[in-house]
């Protein structure tokens, strides 16, 4: 929507130093979203201490399944064989110093 608006040239000056914005329009809908998700969080913070998030470990789970749950590595089907040579110790030289 093609919109006609009077901004303090300071106030924008200030905006568009403050972030990677490469045009005024880019500024002000940075702005405009950040206005956006601060309403958005003000609502979610209406409902601190209402909800619950999560359980009781001592409470039985209402979709019937176990409170803990253990992951386990599944076991190998087969005997693997190493393929590779171990390496070679590294040949070193006898260390230089100065003339002799």
């Amino acid at each position: 929507m093609r919109t006609n608006i009077d901004i303090d040239d300071g106030l924008m000056a200030r905006a568009m130093a403050a972030g990677p914005f490469k045009t005024k329009k880019e500024a002000v809908e940075a702005g405009l979203a950040l206005l956006e998700r601060q309403a958005a969080y003000r609502e979610i913070l209406k409902w601190k201490g209402k909800l619950q998030w999560g359980w009781d470990d001592n409470e039985p789970r209402l979709d019937g399944q176990p409170n803990i749950v253990q992951v386990a590595e599944p076991a190998v089907a087969y005997r693997a064989k190493a393929t590779a040579k171990p390496a070679s110790k590294p040949a070193t030289k006898a260390a230089k110093h100065g003339r002799r």
